[in-house]
């Protein structure tokens, strides 16, 4: 049968989440593919959604932020081998934003990472088959790693009342978990006690936590709880928020970086450690990349005129006659009530304030270079830096998160 507002078919080559069912039952009006499995892009409206998410609570299945599993005696040396970034200060029940380098120093998947034990890992990854990557990497090196994807599958609760929803799921100790932690816990539903892990992470400007279900068995049961409690709080189906993710400064794998785009061209400098004793992966790339510097920067813009539709291709950013850069991502922003995007420029056209032009799909717009994240809500400091994406969540900040 084809999936509600759209007319592509079902098949088994395109997974279905453990919440699917509940997903179609809540009115899903389109998916998109992302892993090899179905994931929902609207229910009521983009517009409606996003009201939801910014106002009230939302419900979101992320089951195709897929889980890539590292365990075994070698599982933090292949950690090592796997991220520019020095994970010598990770502890057990934390996560961190680990991108996945190539030999060339381009980005292959910019996941996060949880560690469940000091030889056990999750990668959520974003949309590319990293799994694949990994497992080549741990034959070719011979490591005594097991590699697999697990039977779990996240799901994502998120707005400004997401915490008060979530001690109504399960209890008061929710408010003391702090950003980029997690706990091993189990969430009562009409099927039993359903085992999850829950972190306070997420791909959006609000605050929010994601579930990792580790039984698929679960899936509808635990999708009919989280609905059950959120309740008095207004609780909708969502799916992720391009308008919001965008007004956090969220980049987004596959449309604002992929293989050919380095972590220094994202302003990520600080999470490559080029003097660390292991040799990862595009090590020798990144130090040259590093010495002569990059041809290009992200950074972000707010397009004049009336609200833009988002962009399904890259935008030309134009000086006269010539293309100087492109945009990745583009946006209305209903809170800034501006058109929001993304893109790269060279370095000595980056500063805020310089004026260009951007060849829109509604024809040319004048647009000048701002500062991002373009709007920062309380969920973590205001000094945050650029929040970039890990799959579906967002990369800790630096700073201390201001108190709750």
């Amino acid at each position: 049968m084809p999936m509600a507002g759209n007319s592509a078919n079902l098949s088994n080559r395109i997974r279905r989440s453990p919440f699917f069912e509940s997903t179609q039952k809540a009115g899903c009006q389109s998916y998109t593919a992302y892993n090899h499995m179905w994931m929902p892009a609207v229910y009521a409206s983009a517009e409606e959604d996003y009201q939801a998410l910014t106002e009230r609570v939302t419900l979101w299945d992320t089951a195709a932020e897929r889980q890539v599993e590292i365990k075994g005696p070698d599982a933090a040396h292949m950690m090592n081998m796997l991220t520019p970034r020095n994970l010598d200060t990770w502890k057990p029940d934390t996560c961190r934003y680990v991108f996945i380098c190539d030999e060339t120093g381009g980005i292959i998947n910019d996941p996060v990472g949880l560690k469940l034990a000091d030889d056990h890992y999750w990668l959520s990854i974003a949309d590319s088959d990293i799994m694949f990557w990994v497992k080549g990497l741990a034959l070719g090196m011979s490591l005594n790693v097991e590699i697999d994807e697990p039977d779990v599958s996240p799901a994502q609760v998120q707005g400004p009342l997401a915490t008060d929803l979530m001690v109504e799921l399960v209890g008061d100790w929710i408010r003391d978990l702090k950003f980029f932690h997690f706990r091993n816990t189990q969430v009562e539903t009409g099927l039993g006690p359903a085992p999850v892990v829950i972190s306070r992470t997420g791909w959006s400007n609000e605050r929010g936590y994601e579930l990792f279900l580790r039984d698929g068995k679960f899936g509808n049961a635990l999708w009919d709880r989280i609905m059950a409690a959120g309740e008095p709080f207004g609780i909708a189906p969502c799916a992720p928020s391009q308008a919001n993710r965008l007004e956090a400064g969220m980049l987004s794998y596959g449309a604002d970086m992929d293989r050919w785009t380095n972590p220094f061209e994202l302003g990520l400098d600080r999470l490559v450690d080029l003097g660390k004793e292991s040799r990862f992966i595009g090590k020798d790339a990144l130090k040259t990349i590093n010495k002569y510097g990059v041809s290009r920067r992200i950074c972000g813009f707010t397009i004049d005129g009336d609200p833009l539709g988002t962009n399904d291709a890259k935008w030309h950013i134009t000086s006269g006659d010539t293309i100087i850069g492109s945009v990745t991502s583009a946006c209305w922003s209903p809170k800034a009530n501006a058109n929001l995007a993304l893109g790269f420029l060279p370095p000595v056209l980056t500063a805020a304030g310089t004026k260009v032009v951007i060849e829109t799909s509604d024809g040319m717009r004048n647009a000048v270079i701002s500062e991002f994240p373009f709007i920062v809500t309380d969920k973590k400091s205001p000094a945050r830096p650029p929040m970039i994406t890990g799959g579906l969540s967002a990369v800790e900040p630096v700073e201390v998160q201001k108190a709750d």
